[in-house]
């Protein structure tokens, strides 16, 4: 079990262009940092769908940093440590689009090839459903839903659970 780890959730404002990010980083299964940012995406560009999903609209980020001035933040707070998402596959897939994007290698990174995701490991527990939501409910972990520092903290607090529910009980 990994004592430091980050916990990491963005919010898109269509495809995989970022319009917000969480990161929450825990040591020793105590909050030690957190950090949110909104993050202007391309042109400043949003589908509708996806504003209805966060509520995060071209005027929240008119005058926000692009990726490119947010990601020094980003890398600091989760390059040589365990990265934790729920539904990794998404945040990780937008974070290496992104970075592509903005001509970032993704050996600038130094992480893990494959992340931890909660959702999968809740829905390897039986959990039906196992989306953030209904897991912060079974455990009764506070939830701002897609709002990207609250589904960090929440994430990472999942992921302490589920390794303590993994330990051997003797």
């Amino acid at each position: 079990m990994s004592s430091t780890f980050a916990a990491i959730d963005f919010e898109t404002a269509k495809s995989h262009h970022i319009c917000s990010v969480g990161i929450v980083t825990f040591k020793d299964g105590v909050i030690v940092d957190e950090f949110h940012a909104l993050i202007q995406p391309p042109n400043n560009d949003y589908n509708f769908h996806n504003i209805q999903v966060h509520g995060i609209t071209e005027d929240d980020t008119r005058f926000a940093p692009n990726f490119k001035a947010v990601y020094p933040e980003i890398k600091k707070r989760i390059s040589g440590i365990t990265t934790v998402a729920h539904n990794e596959s998404f945040d990780r897939t937008v974070l290496q689009k992104t970075m592509t994007d903005y001509n970032i290698p993704h050996s600038d990174l130094i992480m893990e090839h494959r992340w931890e995701c909660t959702l999968k490991l809740y829905r390897n527990k039986g959990y039906k459903p196992a989306k953030l939501d209904a897991c912060c409910k079974v455990h009764n972990i506070a939830l701002k839903h897609h709002d990207a520092l609250s589904d960090a903290r929440a994430c990472g607090k999942l992921f302490l659970i589920a390794q303590f529910e993994s330990l051997p009980l003797f």
